[in-house]
């Protein structure tokens, strides 16, 4: 009797800690459950039975299990989303290849979370289709010289178009436009063609800048020449007034001297003519060999009366000093 009270009392003492280790390992799993983790740059969202009921945001939040589970776990840092190379039909029919580029986030988790099955894709095809519509709405040329352009107005139809799943676009960027092969050989073609353009017409420019300089240059020239002639003309003339002045006053001092009866002045005043042409003679280039007759006794006899006459001028002033 004593042994089987032992042997119930030991399978109870077993069964209690069975029950205590189990309890415990329930507790463990149940804390496990309810208390979670959110970590940094994400939001979940939390369903009780099935319905949307809070959001919570990063750190250690508590979830009562059986009753509530985490719904969705939205990344809320900013994302990037390639959007597929496709082809585009341009408002002159002309076929281009467009890939993009989207920057978006996540601002309202509970929206992105219900709103949309699958935001990613959801982005994707929505920027492709705008894509198809603004490059369609331009011309080739428009389309390929105006990204900025096309930049902006993707940015304002689909940052309003995902405002409603609780995303906001923060830039879009078209990464490639590539024509088809022969348009892009067209526009090389065309490309050369104005830089030849652009080179002649620099070259014709340098050409018009070259003879402009050179033709002030001349002008400049034939200016400076003018005027040195006009100074040498002036220089000239003033010479020969003065040479004119000069024997102006000889000539009036001859005649008052003749007008007193001074036949030497008259003597020295032909003098000078006839040695003058005497000397033009000579210095002629044509001229070799002179003949001509000269009368001794006139020349000395001209020669005596410029002594004479100058004598007579160097008395008159030792007189004229002597009275003073």
């Amino acid at each position: 009797m004593d042994t089987q009270q032992i042997n119930m009392e030991a399978i109870i003492t077993s069964a209690s800690a069975i029950a205590v280790i189990v309890l415990a390992i329930f507790a463990l799993i149940l804390i496990r459950l309810m208390v979670r983790t959110v970590p940094q740059g994400e939001n979940w969202t939390v369903e009780r039975f099935g319905k949307y009921s809070r959001t919570q945001k990063p750190g250690l939040r508590i979830i009562l299990p059986l009753i509530e589970r985490v719904g969705a776990k939205i990344n809320m840092m900013e994302t990037v989303l390639n959007v597929g190379s496709q082809e585009v039909i341009t408002r002159d029919n002309a076929m281009i290849s467009a890939d993009a580029i989207a920057f978006y986030q996540v601002i309202e988790a509970e929206r992105a979370a219900y709103e949309v099955r699958d935001l990613v894709l959801a982005l994707e095809n929505l920027t492709q289709t705008n894509i198809r519509s603004v490059i369609g709405a331009m011309d080739l040329d428009e389309s390929l010289s105006n990204r900025d352009s096309i930049n902006a107005k993707l940015l304002n139809v689909i940052d309003g178009a995902v405002k409603p799943w609780g995303v906001k676009v923060t830039r879009v960027e078209i990464k490639d436009l590539m024509p088809p092969p022969d348009i892009s050989d067209a526009m090389a073609r065309q490309m050369k063609a104005e830089r030849d353009k652009r080179a002649e017409i620099l070259q014709a420019e340098g050409e018009k800048q070259s003879a402009i300089l050179r033709a002030e240059g001349e002008k400049e020239s034939q200016i400076r020449e003018a005027e040195g002639r006009r100074q040498a003309a002036f220089l000239d003339a003033e010479a020969r007034e003065r040479e004119a002045e000069a024997e102006a006053r000889a000539t009036d001092k001859v005649s008052r001297s003749i007008a007193k009866g001074d036949i030497q002045a008259l003597n020295y005043f032909v003098a000078q003519k006839y040695t003058e042409a005497i000397g033009q003679i000579a210095s002629a280039p044509n001229a070799k060999t002179i003949m001509m007759p000269l009368e001794a006794g006139s020349l000395i006899g001209t020669v005596a009366g410029i002594a004479e006459l100058a004598g007579n001028a160097v008395k008159e002033r030792t007189i004229a000093s002597q009275d003073e």
